[in-house]
């Protein structure tokens, strides 16, 4: 991996969606982005549907290509906007959901409750019983307590919900640390040396109906290894439970495939199925994969506008204040992430580029959205492009600083429309209640 920073060429090769046009204006799958900034204003989200089509049908193809059927259950914690969620169940995508209400939302977009699998620590009583109660394709169970409580509410309700046990394998993906989650030590899923015993209690279990095992060990893993070592350790326990008499009719694999935000080299998707295929697939099992960043990560795009810049002594960066923030794209002071950044007009300045700090208005000195970037000299009303925002940004937006959710635009075909508008100032309090004592006075 190369320490310089990817050109303009570079960036543009990389995202054959993105171009300038003859006026050097930014286009986006076809769109003038600095016509939907001055529509829509900024910050702005904006997500491509045929971007998203296209990658869905692309991973499909992977699999197909080398004939290896399996299901494939988006992750909605990525981006959950039923637009999205809709768009790919029309692909014949499921989803993985974490929490009731994502099972809610993905039923309302359209899935079909045998389409979806509900993984994730932490359930609670009423989250399982809706899972239970709409006949989901299974529940992933995550530990010794969550399958007892599983069973008292099954028993209560007098059914008998498909459960596999998510099993926590041990194996490092080699990416951040928050975002690892197939660890010894991390809080997901069920110790592998725990797991036969388990299983054997689940396939003993009348109230429920086991049907194998899952997986997920993190996201936005960059190389194919930890993929194949968790595989491996899928298939030799798949092997010593059925030699234990235990039938397993289906194995998850999780999802975690990354995306190229900057120099990073991810596995090919070719790569990826063969992998699966070649650990799993002569085992007679039904497959399912849980793919979220992959699809949505490059389809979307964060618009911003410069508010002002502060100038900085050398060597230090100038500050570029802009109007989107760690309130709307929470990754940079989550992870230290880093998301390439274009101007929406390559003309303009014949000064040199210059590095440059970008800054959200957020009260926080970690509301740095990039630092030291080399890009034109940036002025006030200046506008920007922040790329491969389409996974965990907008779903993972607040109102800190009583800064209103930001509008998301849809694209397609020349198409635009707004499918969430942007919040009003009036609506962040407008659910508050004082306290009855206080309307005495």
């Amino acid at each position: 991996m190369s320490n310089l920073p990817p050109s303009l060429v570079e960036i543009l090769q990389s995202r054959p969606w993105l171009r300038y046009d003859t006026d050097a204006a930014l286009i986006f799958d076809g769109v003038r982005l600095q016509d939907i900034a001055a529509q829509y204003d900024t910050p702005c989200w904006v997500f491509s549907a045929s971007i998203l089509r296209a990658r869905a049908r692309a991973l499909k193809a992977a699999f197909s290509g080398i004939n290896q059927p399996i299901s494939m259950h988006y992750a909605v914690k990525a981006n959950d906007h039923r637009a999205t969620l809709a768009i790919l169940q029309r692909e014949g995508f499921g989803a993985d959901v974490v929490s009731g209400g994502e099972l809610r939302k993905a039923i309302a977009a359209g899935i079909v409750p045998f389409d979806i699998v509900f993984s994730g620590v932490g359930k609670k009583d009423a989250e399982l019983t809706l899972a239970i109660e709409t006949e989901i394709g299974v529940i992933n169970v995550e530990s010794r307590e969550e399958l007892g409580r599983l069973t008292s509410l099954a028993t209560r309700l007098g059914k008998r919900p498909k459960v596999a046990l998510r099993v926590n394998p041990h194996i490092d993906a080699g990416t951040h640390d928050k975002i690892s989650t197939g660890r010894e030590g991390d809080k997901f899923g069920i110790d592998w040396r725990e797991a036969p015993t388990l299983s054997r209690m689940a396939a003993r279990d009348p109230h429920l109906d086991f049907i194998g095992l899952a997986a997920h060990i993190g996201s936005q893993i960059t190389s194919i290894a930890p993929f194949e070592a968790a595989c491996q350790r899928l298939a030799g326990m798949i092997t010593d439970l059925r030699a234990d008499g235990i039938a397993v009719k289906h194995v998850d694999c999780g999802g975690g495939l990354g995306i190229c935000y900057h120099q990073e080299a991810p596995p090919d998707i070719t790569e990826y199925a063969r992998v699966i295929a070649n650990h799993l697939g002569t085992l007679n099992v039904a497959i399912s994969i849980e793919p979220g960043r992959w699809l949505s990560g490059p389809t979307g795009i964060l618009l911003t506008r410069v508010i002002d810049v502060k100038a900085q002594p050398a060597p230090r960066s100038d500050f570029v204040f802009i109007d989107a923030a760690m309130n709307d794209l929470a990754r940079p002071a989550l992870y230290a992430a880093w998301h390439e950044v274009l101007p929406l007009h390559a003309g303009g300045s014949r000064k040199p580029e210059k590095a440059q700090t970008l800054a959200g208005p957020v009260c926080e000195t970690g509301d740095i959205l990039a630092t030291d970037r080399v890009l034109p000299p940036l002025s006030r009303d200046d506008l920007l492009a922040i790329l491969d925002a389409g996974a965990y940004g907008a779903v993972m937006s607040s109102t800190y600083n009583a800064r209103p959710l930001a509008a998301q635009i849809m694209i397609e075909d020349g198409k635009i429309a707004e499918i969430r508008q942007r919040q009003t100032l009036e609506s962040l309090w407008e659910a508050e209640r004082l306290p009855d004592w206080f309307k005495a006075e």
